[in-house]
């Protein structure tokens, strides 16, 4: 499995966790981002994502190989959707498996804040009023220090 891809397709949560199983790890962490119902005050019907993939896809392996180095993770792996996404889909998935708990709690917030802020990957918003609007997902994400 790649560090880092997209789908088109929906998220298989449990074919990702298998592929980070290491006789080694004695901890596994995971974040699953659904799609909500609202943003920002407004009822939100479904999203579409799109994303710049030859560089998206050079950030995301960036960000997952300093992740593995930086917190001495084993096995670690992000996949993002693209395209149109119902309320309750699976958008982004990040899994990662160590040897203790306290280092995949932190490489798998890592991940997800980097790929949040660095990663080229925009979402439309289609509201029930019939409008819509795009919103770059570094908009979205809160700055952390990690």
């Amino acid at each position: 499995m790649k560090a880092f891809s997209f789908s088109q397709a929906p998220l298989t949560p449990d074919v990702y966790r298998a592929e980070l199983a290491d006789p080694a790890a004695g901890g596994y962490a995971a974040f699953e981002g659904w799609v909500r119902d609202h943003n920002e005050g407004h009822a939100v019907t479904r999203l579409e994502y799109e994303a710049f993939e030859a560089l998206a896809n050079k950030e995301g392996e960036r960000i997952v190989t300093e992740a593995i180095a930086r917190f001495g993770v084993l096995r670690a792996t992000c996949v993002h959707r693209v395209g149109s996404l119902a309320i309750g889909d699976l958008a982004v998935w990040v899994g990662v498996s160590s040897r203790h708990r306290a280092e995949a709690f932190a490489a798998c917030r890592y991940i997800i804040d980097e790929v949040k802020q660095r990663v080229p990957i925009w979402k439309k918003e289609h509201y029930v009023n019939g409008d819509s609007g795009w919103v770059n997902c570094e908009r979205c994400a809160h700055p952390h220090e990690h």
